[in-house]
């Protein structure tokens, strides 16, 4: 029989974040190294599998939910990658996102579109939460801006009394003031936030704007309204995992310290589709960018429909976001440009035209400008490190 690694893979598959992860250790597997692989449909809080305590394998990727799992993976004695930020006890090396940016690009979407008023919903259960909490206010700090928080008290994503939290939930969002934009720290937290405003009679998302983190296509599109959520990259997650993996069953030494993976960015739906600012010219002209510029819009064209000068709209606009309006309207065509190059198999002709470029040449030139590489060097980085 031919030697080959034998490798567990330890991580639940209710979360569509954990499928991407799955997802991108099989890319690894099928590009660079065949393993010999353990999976099996769990939960975070499952148990160790039965026959792990005896195993005579070669390596595990894990996401560990508690510290009975920790032990058990600790006591195999094989090389071992965490791929979930804990306050467990082991010495696993860990590669996951980078939370500092999740809670950065989400203050940023808010900021962007004018909102002053702010608001956290978070657990006190681990690390990462914390990170993007903290990560987030600072960024509002920066612009001398407060931020309210609404910490679940329990240890668990799901609250032992339902109603009486959705009760204290709905109270906080009424006292907050309006409009406002709020950094649900999960899905799950912005799903519940969510069904507190409509317990409130609170518009969403004229008077409270949420924004998630994971993109649960499920989750979201349940929402009432559909809820904009930071997509993570599962993906990279995953192939770095399993690329790490392979070297320490080799015998290289482990990373220094964490391996931290950069989101993909926010996917916007109704929940925080919004410009939150009184000045209505600059607002319809930003909500019109926003709509039109993957479909090639231009300056002259946004000045056909707001009745202002341009000299009064590039005034305005870099008064609230620093920038003039075609940078504007390039902005949105990268994101939407990044997206689609870590999404999709797309070329990047057929990008260019998705994304309002007339010239594929151009949209290459200004996004090495814009993020110092190449459209292949970014999309190859995401999807393999």
């Amino acid at each position: 029989m031919s030697s080959i690694p034998h490798v567990a893979l330890l991580i639940e598959t209710t979360r569509s974040y954990t499928r991407e992860i799955l997802q991108g250790v099989k890319r690894y597997v099928s590009e660079q190294s065949p393993w010999s692989v353990f999976v099996e449909l769990r939960a975070l809080d499952s148990p160790p599998p039965p026959w792990l305590k005896n195993w005579s394998g070669d390596g595990i990727l894990t996401r560990t939910g508690s510290q009975k799992m920790a032990d058990a993976i600790r006591q195999t004695g094989v090389p071992a990658v965490e791929l979930r930020s804990t306050r467990l006890r082991h010495d696993f090396p860990f590669i996951g996102m980078d939370n500092q940016s999740i809670g950065r690009q989400v203050a940023q979407h808010f900021l962007e579109r004018g909102f002053r008023n702010f608001g956290i919903y978070d657990f006190d259960t681990e690390d990462f939460f914390e990170e993007r909490r903290d990560t987030f206010q600072q960024i509002l700090k920066e612009e001398q801006i407060e931020c309210s928080t609404f910490s679940s008290r329990h240890k668990k994503e799901s609250p032992p009394e339902w109603e009486a939290h959705q009760r204290a939930l709905s109270a906080w969002l009424l006292e907050l003031p309006k409009p406002v934009g709020i950094l649900a720290c999960t899905d799950q937290l912005g799903f519940w936030l969510l069904d507190a405003c409509q317990r409130a009679g609170l518009s969403v998302p004229e008077e409270v704007a949420v924004v998630g983190v994971e993109n649960d296509e499920t989750l979201c599109g349940m929402a009432t309204p559909p809820l904009s959520s930071l997509k993570m990259n599962g993906l990279k997650v995953g192939y770095e995992a399993a690329a790490l993996l392979n070297r320490l069953m080799k015998g290289d030494s482990e990373p220094q310290g964490p391996l931290l993976v950069e989101p993909v960015g926010i996917v916007t739906r109704q929940s925080s589709d919004i410009v939150a600012i009184d000045d209505q010219d600059l607002a319809r002209a930003l909500r019109l960018i926003r709509e039109k510029a993957c479909e090639g819009i231009t300056v002259s064209e946004v000045l056909k429909v707001v009745p202002i000068s341009r000299s009064s709209l590039e005034r305005r606009m870099r008064d609230l976001l620093g920038r003039s309006p075609n940078a504007e309207i390039n902005r949105v065509r990268l994101n939407q440009a990044r997206l689609l190059l870590t999404e999709t198999d797309l070329s990047l002709a057929e990008i260019a035209r998705r994304t309002g470029f007339q010239y594929q040449q151009y949209l290459s030139e200004l996004f090495h400008k814009t993020y110092e590489q190449t459209p292949s060097q970014f999309r190859s980085e995401q999807r393999r490190g």
